[in-house]
This record gives structure tokens, C-alpha cells and sequence, in this order.
């Protein structure tokens, strides 16, 4: 799907119980590992000692996870504990019934001296067949490879002007959908109000929050 050079493939098989068993999760995290998935194969390890890329500063490795469902749907909290598990940054192909959606997290350092990882948002693609799924290796180090990839797979979602970087468009995005939620927020307070005097102040407050969400470029 990704046309990856033959020295990238892993193609190992591991067992979703790996994800659940003697780990400290939720009876109902460990029904969607049960119910929802049928394998997990680590497909790609795309590294300097694979491909043809420098190190990156922040990405040392980026894996590629092939994940076949039973039903086409899949809990996101599942991707979360499997990201906990594997300390690199992982692209997840989700298949079924032909066709496969693209999920990728945008993976930080926890900052706490050791080599875990958190994610703070995950983006995917629509389903479609494995001919189209719009990805492609791109970049000369791996910092740029994986940003380019969550830019691929985020879309619009991503296209924030003046976002030189992809944490700052990350970041932007983060405070685009804040701005979004209290405009309607305010905007249902508007409808309802009665008092003129605070039916203005709303007003004027959208109208704050109207001008910061022109400035992201929306």
C-alpha cells in the first residue's frame, strides 16, 4: 500500500493478547481488544538502517502496524494502548473487507526522563481501497518523513496558515476547535438570553472569539 523497499518489511505476526494480558487496563478496553480485532501483524520498520533517510531529532523509528477488523470499526483507546506498548511512532493501516483507513497519532515525549510517549491526537483517513489511500514517503530525515505523513492524514484538518511547523499547526488546530465549541457555546446563550444588557456582553464576546478564529485563518 505504501510501496515500501523490501528492506523495510517486518511482516511479524504478534498476538493482541500481548496488548492486554498482566497490563493494568479496563475490562472494557481488553472486550474491544477481543471483540474487535482479528490480527495485528507489524508490517514495516522504516529507520536509517532501512531506507535511505537521515535520523531524525524526535523520531527515531516509525513502525508500520497492519490491524485487520472483524466488523470495521475499531475504539480509539485501542491505538492508545498499543502506542503506550511500542516506544516509536507507529502508522496503523486498519483493513476490512477490502478496503483500509490510515491512522497515525501525533506522538510526543511524556517528558518524564524515560522513553514513553504520549499522544494527543490521533487523525485517519476515509476508508478506501489500498490503491488510493493518498500516502508517500516524503522528506530527507525522519522527523520530516513522520510530519509529513500526519499532514497527509490529518488534511485539512492540519491546513492552518502560518503554521510553519507541524506542532505549531497541532497547536493551532487545539485552539481552533476551542474557539469553534465557544462560539456555539455563546451563540446557544444568545438565542436563549432575554436581558438585552447581557444579551449585548454576549455578543461582544463573540465577536472576540469570531475575530481570533479569522486570525487562524478559517
Amino acid at each position: 500500500m505504501l510501496d515500501l523497499p523490501r528492506n523495510t518489511e517486518f511482516n511479524r505476526r504478534i498476538p493482541k493478547q500481548k496488548f492486554y494480558e498482566n497490563l493494568d487496563i479496563t475490562p472494557a478496553l481488553k472486550r474491544c481488544f477481543i471483540d474487535q480485532i482479528r490480527t495485528v501483524v507489524w508490517r514495516n520498520k522504516i529507520a536509517p538502517d532501512t531506507v535511505n533517510l537521515a535520523a531524525g531529532q524526535k523520531v527515531s523509528e516509525l513502525q508500520v502496524f497492519s490491524i485487520l477488523l472483524n466488523d470495521g470499526k475499531l475504539d480509539e483507546a485501542v491505538l492508545k494502548q498499543i502506542d503506550r506498548e511500542i516506544p516509536y511512532h507507529i502508522l496503523f493501516l486498519l483493513e476490512y473487507d477490502g478496503r483500509v483507513q490510515a491512522w497515525i497519532g501525533y506522538k510526543e515525549e511524556a517528558g518524564s526522563g524515560t522513553a514513553a510517549f504520549k499522544v494527543n491526537q490521533y487523525y485517519h483517513t476515509d476508508w478506501m481501497t489500498p490503491e488510493e489511500l493518498p500516502l508517500k514517503l516524503e522528506g530527507l530525515d525522519m522527523d520530516s518523513v513522520y510530519e509529513n505523513l500526519v499532514r497527509q492524514i490529518a488534511g485539512e484538518t492540519l491546513e492552518i496558515q502560518a503554521a510553519t511547523t507541524l506542532q505549531e499547526a497541532y497547536e493551532k488546530s487545539v485552539l481552533r476547535d476551542k474557539l469553534v465549541k465557544q462560539i456555539a457555546t455563546l451563540e446557544k446563550k444568545a438565542w436563549n438570553e432575554k436581558q438585552p444588557k447581557r444579551k449585548l456582553e454576549i455578543a461582544k464576546q463573540l465577536q472576540g472569539y469570531k475575530r481570533e478564529l479569522d486570525e487562524l485563518g478559517q
